[in-house]
């Protein structure tokens, strides 16, 4: 009887550890998406799409481990592709966007020689 109690002390302090940094993360995330539309620079705004990606992985294997299910994992895995090729794709986008500005910019100041 021992062995259950404390298995089962052990559980559920193990459950307040991952519903605490479940809490945690989904309010950093939070703080990262108001940095993702405030940031005062793109790339401000590029890093915290980034963090909110990677927190968002941290959260779903912690739902793995929380719930005791494989297939989690397998979709924590496919949203790590996923938010790498998305911030691989916003910053090519920002580079673009760079380029063509400074291309204007270099273009005007010949042209008004």
């Amino acid at each position: 009887m021992v062995v259950t109690d404390t298995l089962t002390t052990l559980e559920t302090a193990y459950r307040a550890v991952y519903v605490g940094a479940l809490v945690f993360l989904a309010l950093m995330t939070f703080l990262c998406l108001i940095r993702a539309v405030k940031g005062p620079r793109v790339a401000d705004r590029i890093v915290a799409v980034n963090m909110m990606g990677t927190m968002v992985m941290v959260m779903i294997a912690i739902l793995a481990l929380l719930l005791k299910e494989g297939y989690l994992v397998d979709i924590c895995l496919i949203y790590a592709m996923i938010s790498f090729l998305a911030v691989i794709v916003l910053t090519k986008v920002y580079m673009g966007v760079h380029s063509e500005k400074k291309n204007a910019k270099e273009g005007r100041q010949n042209g008004s020689f």
